[in-house]
């Protein structure tokens, strides 16, 4: 199976210029796609870009990632309803820096290797391109009907275009003259938004070096709502662990719903198609088993953090939704608790409480405002709705004392299945 053919089955293919297939059928293609410099680490919408270049140097040819230190402090006003705010450089250096060394985890950058991947920075061949020498030898190519005509551009109009993102095509298209002339790539990919811009190197690289340039676009991942993929209640979903630990990471794939899920396995999964389509239909005959999440969520956060950070996030799961993870809870230290328990509604209570005889239960419940009443109380644990550090509370004389505390700190409150608070002594 050809290249194209695997991406245009798994749904990863919107638009594609007449003899790229036959390019990357003929030779080892050397191929990239561009990270802007917005944040430090990339995100899970990052996933798709990344993998792309993934899959591109699995079929033996040779990836390309460009970091946007120098079209970093411009903005792409592709998909853009407003302009960015523009980042100082040390902002970009960090970002830069922070992206550069998340892309090692997914690329063989090995030199002895013909398809071995390269890391480039746009910042290094544009910080000493004078602005009378660009728009001498690159702005003269493409005439102002022609980047009037883009997407990318039209849709700004309204709402107002700087000539500062206004340009922003044809600079990424210098980038693709740049890398074209220097390193031999013939192929750019990128998300469907960026067909423009895209299109706009492939025209410089025409008119410049008279040469063939080819490129093609995936479509943009959108939630079953509409909404952007990658982005949670909290925000971003990262693949930095400082930003989103693996539990959360892993939390996001698992909570996918169905048909999601069905499309993203097949777009970021790199099981086969047909691997891919038989667990979808295991899926659909037993849906409440979720197998089909569990698989990406397991892939995904292997691939992203490590099989190490796997099991914790499915050890952390345990403890939030099973009732058999008493020794599990205890078992963690203060750093994996709180990371488990991020997100859990916390009350700050005086350690004092718990010495001599210890807090009585139903007064604490209802100070601490976990119940509304200490009748309320008093009702969910004669009813078995109340569960301390995971074991059921049966008497309501409990006390709350010092042993109770996991890490000498924290006692875990659960009412009913998944309802919890945790309590920190201080």
């Amino acid at each position: 199976m050809s290249f194209i053919t695997e991406l245009q089955q798994r749904g990863l293919i919107q638009d594609i210029m007449p003899g790229t297939e036959e390019l990357l059928d003929k030779e080892m293609t050397s191929a990239y796609i561009g990270f802007d410099p917005t944040a430090d680490s990339l995100h899970v919408g990052s996933l798709l870009p990344i993998t792309l270049l993934m899959r591109l140097q699995r079929a033996g040819h040779k990836p390309y990632a460009l970091v946007g230190g120098a079209t970093g402090m411009i903005g792409d006003p592709s998909g853009k309803s407003a302009e960015r705010n523009l980042l100082d450089n040390a902002t970009i250096e960090q970002n830069c820096a922070g992206i550069r060394q998340q892309l090692n985890k997914f690329l063989d950058f090995d030199s002895d290797k013909n398809n071995a991947a390269v890391l480039v920075n746009n910042y290094d061949w544009f910080k000493n391109f004078s602005f009378l020498d660009f728009i001498r030898d690159a702005g003269k190519l493409i005439t102002v009907n022609y980047m009037m005509a883009k997407d990318s551009v039209k849709k700004r109009l309204e709402t107002g275009l700087s000539f500062t993102e206004f340009s922003y095509q044809l600079i990424q298209g210098y980038d693709f003259l740049h890398l074209y002339q220097e390193h031999g790539v013939k192929l750019q990919m990128g998300g469907a938004d960026q067909w423009g811009n895209i299109t706009t190197g492939t025209e410089l690289i025409r008119k410049k070096s008279g040469g063939e340039a080819y490129a093609f676009t995936s479509p943009l991942i959108t939630k079953a709502d509409g909404t952007k993929f990658g982005k949670s209640e909290g925000g971003n979903i990262w693949l930095d662990a400082r930003l989103t630990s693996p539990y959360q990471f892993y939390q996001f794939w698992l909570k996918l719903p169905d048909v999601e899920a069905e499309k993203l396995s097949l777009i970021f999964s790199f099981k086969s198609v047909e691997a891919i389509q038989e667990l979808i239909a295991k899926h659909q005959e037993a849906p409440h088993l979720r197998q089909l999440q569990k698989a990406l969520a397991e892939e995904m956060t292997i691939m992203v953090h490590s099989e190490e950070d796997l099991l914790f996030a499915q050890k952390a799961a345990e403890i939030l939704f099973s009732n058999t993870a008493i020794d599990t809870l205890k078992s963690l230290n203060e750093q994996q608790l709180l990371e488990v328990m991020e997100g859990v509604p916390q009350v700050l209570c005086p350690s004092e409480m718990l010495h001599g005889a210890g807090a009585d239960l139903l007064n604490f419940l209802a100070e601490q405002q976990i119940f509304p009443s200490k009748g309320e109380a008093k009702k969910s644990i004669q009813g078995g709705g109340l569960s301390i550090n995971k074991e059921k509370i049966a008497s309501i004389d409990f006390k709350l004392t010092q042993e109770h505390l996991l890490n000498n700190k924290y006692i875990l409150l659960q009412k009913g299945k998944s309802n919890y608070t945790l309590a920190i002594f201080n």
